[in-house]
C-alpha cells in the first residue's frame, strides 16, 4: 500500500526543565500504554498533573475518533523519570507513566482493493484481514475496502486476538467459520489461526512480509511474501508478490483458474477425438463393414487434429464469471465422472458420424453403387457368391475420403466446442480465441491439399469429393455441437434435470448436482 503519514501529537515537553534528566520514553498501543499511565504532561508549562478518570475518557474518547472515523493506525507516547544511574529497564519499569500524546498515521488503502475484495467473494475465497491494528482501525479500514459491506453488525466477525483464546473450543469452532477480522494479533496468532483453518479443510493462502511472519507463511498452504518484504520471509513463501498489491493476488488467481480450464480443455478435446476414432474402427469391425479408415489415412487425422486445434485451445481467454465459480475441492478429479461422461457422448457420436459417412456413400449417394445394407456388411464374402456389383467396389477411395473428411471436420467443430467447458457458442464466440480459428482454417487447407493435390491424394488413398459429398460432410459433422451445447446447458442447470437422472451413479452427475 501506498503510506502517507499525518502526525497528530497532543502534549509537548520542556526540555529546559529535563534537563541533566534520565527519562524512559514509551510508545505502544494506546489502550496498553493508557493502562500503564497515572499522569499526564500539560500543555501549558509542561508538569505533570494527575491522570483522573474525566482526562482518561477524553483520551479515549479522542482515540477512538482517530482510530474508528478517522481510520487512523495510533501509537501512545509516554516517559517516566528515572532514577539516575539506572543501567538496565525491565518490564516492570514501565509502569506508573506520564502520558505525552497520540500519533496518528494514516495508510489508505489502494482504490482497486475494494473490487478485489468483491472479486474474492463472487469467487467463493474467504478474505480475513489479519493486523495487529487496533480493533477499530481495522474495522473501519474493513468498512473502506468492502469486506464488511454484507454485514450489518461484526459481532460474531471481528475478535481480536485475546477475544478469540478466551472463547470456549465450540464458539472458537465457530468464529473460525464466520471470522472476517482477527486484530491486535502477534506472530504466533497468525500460525495458529493457520493451523486453525486447515484443521476445518480450509486451503489457506497467507501474506506476510516480516522476519516473525516466517513461521505462519510456511504452515500455510500457499505463504506468499511482500516483494518489500524480508529475506526470511521470501525464502519461507510459496510466492512473492512484487508490488505489494492484494488485487494482483486475485488476478493471479483468475489466472490460475484459466489455466486449469485450457488443461481440462486440451485434454477433453484430446480424449473425445480418439474415443470417436477408436469407435470408428471398433464399430466397423464389429458390424463386419470394411476398414472406414487406412492407417496412413489414421495419422493424417491425428497429425492435423491432434496438433495445431489442439495447442491453440491452450490460449482460450477465461470464461466471463470465472471468478464467480466456487472453488474446487483439493481431492476433485481433473476428470469428472459427468466430465468424463460428456466425452463418451461427444466421442462416440464423433465416431459414429464417421461410420455414417462410409455407409451413406455405399448406401445412399448418386455416385456410389447404392448397395443394400446388408451387402455391405457382408462384402468379404462377395468373391465366394454371384453379386450384382463387382467386388472392386469395395476397394474404391472414395467412402474412405468421405469418412476421414468427416472425421476432420467433426473434430473442427469439436474443437469449436472446447472454447469453454460450460458456456455456449452464443456467449463465447469463435473468434474469442483467433489462434483457434487461425488452425481450424490452416488445417482445412492443408486437408482440401491432400484432397486435389495429386501425389497427396494418392499418398493418403483419397479422392476428390464433390459438392454433394461436402454438404454430407457438414450435415453429419455439424450436430457435435448442437449435442455439446445441450451438454452445456444440464451442466449450467443441474437441478433442471438431476430427477430424470436419479438411476445414474451419483458420481456421473455434475458437482454441482451431487453437492445440492
Amino acid at each position: 500500500m501506498s503510506v502517507h503519514r499525518t502526525a497528530i501529537i497532543i502534549g509537548k515537553i520542556s526540555s529546559e526543565s529535563r534537563k541533566q534528566q534520565e527519562i524512559m520514553f514509551s510508545k505502544g498501543a494506546p489502550e496498553s500504554v493508557m493502562a500503564r499511565c497515572t499522569h499526564i504532561l500539560c500543555n501549558d508549562d509542561g508538569s505533570s498533573v494527575p491522570l483522573t478518570m474525566d482526562i482518561r475518557n477524553e483520551l479515549e474518547a479522542r482515540f477512538q475518533s482517530f482510530a474508528g472515523k478517522d481510520t487512523l493506525r495510533c501509537l501512545a507516547l509516554a516517559l517516566k523519570r528515572m532514577p539516575e544511574g539506572q543501567q538496565s529497564l525491565s518490564y516492570a519499569d514501565e509502569a506508573n507513566l506520564t502520558f505525552i500524546g497520540l500519533v496518528g498515521m494514516l495508510d489508505p488503502p489502494r482504490d482497486e482493493v475494494h473490487s478485489a475484495i468483491h472479486s474474492c467473494m463472487s469467487a467463493g475465497i474467504r478474505v480475513i484481514v489479519v493486523t495487529g491494528d487496533n480493533k477499530s482501525t481495522a474495522e473501519s479500514l474493513c468498512r473502506q475496502i468492502g469486506a464488511f459491506e454484507h454485514l450489518d453488525d461484526f459481532t460474531g466477525y471481528s475478535y481480536t486476538a485475546s477475544e478469540f483464546e478466551g472463547l470456549p473450543p465450540l464458539e472458537r469452532a465457530n468464529a473460525l467459520r464466520r471470522m472476517v477480522l482477527f486484530s491486535r494479533v502477534e506472530p504466533s496468532h497468525k500460525k495458529m489461526l493457520v493451523e486453525a483453518l486447515q484443521s476445518h479443510n480450509e486451503v489457506v493462502a497467507m501474506t506476510g512480509d516480516g522476519v516473525n511472519d516466517a513461521p505462519a507463511l510456511k504452515k500455510a498452504d500457499i505463504g506468499i511474501a511482500m516483494g518489500s518484504g524480508t529475506a526470511v520471509a521470501k525464502s519461507a513463501s510459496d510466492m512473492v508478490l512484487a508490488d505489494d498489491n492484494f488485487a494482483t493476488i486475485v488476478a493471479a488467481v483468475a489466472e490460475g483458474r484459466a489455466i486449469y480450464n485450457n488443461t481440462k480443455q486440451f485434454i477433453r478435446y484430446m480424449i473425445s477425438s480418439n474415443i470417436g476414432e477408436v469407435v470408428c474402427i471398433f464399430v466397423a469391425a464389429v458390424l463386419g463393414m470394411p476398414d472406414t479408415l487406412v492407417p496412413v489415412q489414421l495419422l493424417w487425422v491425428n497429425l492435423v487434429t491432434d496438433g495445431l486445434p489442439a495447442t491453440a485451445i491452450g490460449f482460450n481467454k477465461p470464461d466471463g464469471n470465472i471468478m464467480a465459480v466456487k472453488p474446487r475441492k483439493v481431492n476433485e478429479a481433473v476428470v469428472s465422472g459427468w466430465l468424463f461422461f460428456r466425452y463418451l457422448v461427444i466421442g462416440a457420436y464423433v465416431g459414429l458420424a464417421t461410420i455414417a459417412g462410409f455407409v451413406w456413400w455405399f448406401v445412399y449417394s448418386e455416385d456410389g453403387p447404392r448397395l443394400p445394407y446388408s451387402e455391405l456388411i457382408n462384402f468379404d464374402s462377395c468373391s465366394t457368391r454371384q453379386t450384382s456389383y463387382p467386388c472392386s467396389i469395395f476397394e474404391d477411395r472414395h467412402p474412405s475420403t468421405v469418412s476421414m473428411t468427416v472425421l476432420v471436420v467433426v473434430e473442427m467443430f469439436n474443437a469449436l466446442n472446447n472454447l469453454s467447458e460450460n458456456q455456449s457458442l452464443l456467449v463465447i464466440h469463435p473468434w474469442s480465441n483467433l489462434w483457434l480459428v487461425g488452425s481450424i482454417i490452416l488445417t482445412m487447407l492443408l486437408h482440401v491439399a491432400v484432397l486435389y493435390t495429386e501425389p497427396l491424394s494418392a499418398l493418403f488413398s483419397v479422392s476428390p469429393l464433390t459438392l454433394a459429398e461436402w454438404k454430407v460432410v457438414l450435415y453429419l459433422s455439424f450436430p457435435v455441437i448442437l449435442i455439446d451445447e445441450v451438454l452445456k446447458f444440464f451442466s449450467r442447470r443441474p437441478r433442471a434435470w438431476s430427477f430424470p437422472l436419479r438411476l445414474w451413479r451419483r458420481e456421473m452427475l455434475p458437482k454441482e448436482a451431487r453437492d445440492n
